[in-house]
Formats: structure tokens, C-alpha cells, sequence
């Protein structure tokens, strides 16, 4: 398998377990504050990585130090953070398809900064999956909460940034993708461990339902997504990997048709089409070698 499909084999089962956590975390912060949540979220994340690590006995030296804690307070701490607080006021699927313009930042990001210059047929594709993010958030519905609009704005802002700085120091130095995931993480974590103290929150009611959730939020959408993430970055062109992130609110809305009967307006669906499109576009997925 070549390493660009590798990549996109890796972003599709990113794409399946980040579709759904969305959903388990609203579900979870019924049980416990935000920030409780995503400090034992995260610090269980970095954990078991390291314990990869151990396993497949790759060096535990971090990667360079600075642009690492710089990644795990802006990926891991504000992103996840900020997201936390978001649902609070805010729907699931509103949250996460909010925070899915992301790939737009990114775009601009690396391209002032890495100069990764899109081409004529990514910018058709960055274009169509604009269009498309707007159909299905259907902003003349309204937003929807003002603060949880511009939190989950804020959160994909960060996780943009994380994204350019985290392919910079793939460029720059020979870092492993798990490494650099657990590391980020661990940063992140204890950052977001200093705000739970801090800031007062309901107490943990360590029901079935809530260990459940964290247990799929530390060992699926922390600990192996985001080391697919990691991968997905290093391997493919900033704007390949933010813009393929668009496939998980299409993949949620699916989901949600499917396994909980919610209803997908024809507006939300021609979104969808032009989602997928442009995922198609910028991926190169159906074009022949060489095109």
C-alpha cells in the first residue's frame, strides 16, 4: 500500500470514530463538568500512547520541545476545551459542524506560513466543500447560541494552528507520529488538569453510561485517532488532510439517519453531495495515476 493511500485509509477510520464522538460527548457531560471530562479524557490518552510506545519500543525522548507543547495547548487544551464548553450551550451536531471549518483556517494557515500554494483543482474542491459546510449548517436558520457559535469557532481556529505547526515540525525533523500524539497529549492534559482544578464544576457522577463514554473518548477518539491524525498529517498535504475532516459531519448526519432515525433536510443532503465532491476534488479519490 502506498503512503498516501496508507494516509487516506488512516483519515477514513479517523472519520468513522470522530463522527460519533461528538454524540458520546454530549452524552457524557451529563454525568461530569467539561473540563473533568477532557482532563481524564486526555490524560487516559496520553497514557495509553506512551504505553504504545513501551510497546512497540520506540524512544520516549520527546520531539522538540517547543513547537510540541505549542501543539498540545493548542490541539489538545484550547480545541478540546473550548469544544467542551461549547456543547454545554449548544447542540452536538451544531458544535461539531462549527468546529469543522477548521480545514478553511488550516488552508489559509499553511499557506501564508508553510507557502503551500493549493492548486487549481484543490482550490475547486475547498470551494465546493465551502458551499457544501453551509448548506448543512443552514446559517439562515440562525447559529443558534451566540457563545457557543463563536467557541466552537474558536476551537477550530486552534485546532488549524496545531495542524500547520504539527506538519512545520514533521518538515523539520525525523518525529513519529505516535510520539508526537502521546507527547502533545500529555502537555494538553496537564494544562487542561489545571483548569478543572481551578475552575469550579459539578461533581463526577461515575455512572455506567459516563465510564462507557470515557472509555470510548480515551481509547478511540483520543488515543488512536488522533495518532491516525498524526500520520494523516505528516503524510499528506495540509490541505489533503484539514479539508478530508469535512467527511466526519457528513459521516455523523449519516449516522444519525441511520442508527437514531433523524430526519436530513434536502438542503442538508445537497450539502452533503457537494461535501463529498469536494472531498473527491481535493483527495484526488476516482482520478487515474498521473492525472
Amino acid at each position: 500500500m502506498s503512503s498516501r493511500r496508507g494516509a487516506l485509509v488512516a483519515m477514513g477510520v479517523t472519520v468513522l470514530i470522530w463522527s460519533y464522538s461528538w454524540i458520546v460527548m454530549k452524552q457524557v457531560l451529563r454525568h461530569a463538568g467539561p473540563f473533568d471530562f477532557a482532563a481524564l479524557r486526555y490524560a487516559g490518552g496520553a497514557v495509553l500512547l506512551f504505553a504504545g510506545m513501551a510497546v512497540t519500543r520506540q524512544a520516549m525522548r520527546p520531539p522538540p520541545l517547543g513547537p510540541t507543547i505549542a501543539i498540545g495547548l493548542l490541539q489538545t487544551a484550547a480545541f478540546q476545551g473550548l469544544g467542551q464548553l461549547a456543547l454545554m450551550t449548544g447542540g452536538a451536531g451544531h458544535v461539531a459542524l462549527l468546529v469543522y471549518a477548521m480545514p478553511f483556517w488550516a488552508v489559509l494557515i499553511a499557506w501564508i506560513t508553510l507557502g503551500e500554494v493549493p492548486t487549481r483543482r484543490q482550490w475547486t474542491g475547498v470551494a465546493l466543500a465551502a458551499n457544501g459546510l453551509v448548506c448543512v449548517i443552514e446559517p439562515w436558520r440562525g447559529l443558534g447560541n451566540a457563545t457557543s457559535t463563536l467557541l466552537a469557532l474558536a476551537g477550530g481556529l486552534c485546532w488549524a494552528g496545531a495542524t500547520v505547526i504539527s506538519k512545520r515540525l514533521f518538515q523539520k525533523h525525523p518525529v513519529q507520529p505516535l510520539s508526537l500524539t502521546a507527547w502533545q497529549m500529555a502537555f494538553g492534559a496537564a494544562a487542561l488538569s489545571v483548569v478543572a482544578l481551578c475552575v469550579p464544576q459539578r461533581p463526577i457522577d461515575w455512572a455506567p453510561a459516563f465510564i462507557a463514554g470515557l472509555a470510548y473518548s480515551v481509547v478511540m477518539a483520543s488515543s488512536i485517532a488522533w495518532a491516525l491524525w498524526a500520520l494523516v498529517v505528516k503524510r499528506l498535504p495540509t490541505t489533503v488532510a484539514a479539508v478530508s475532516t469535512l467527511a466526519v459531519p457528513v459521516a455523523s448526519v449519516g449516522l444519525a439517519w441511520l442508527l437514531l432515525d433523524e430526519t436530513v433536510s434536502p438542503t442538508s443532503g445537497l450539502g452533503m453531495a457537494f461535501i463529498v465532491a469536494g472531498l473527491a476534488a481535493v483527495t484526488g479519490v476516482g482520478r487515474s495515476p498521473g492525472k
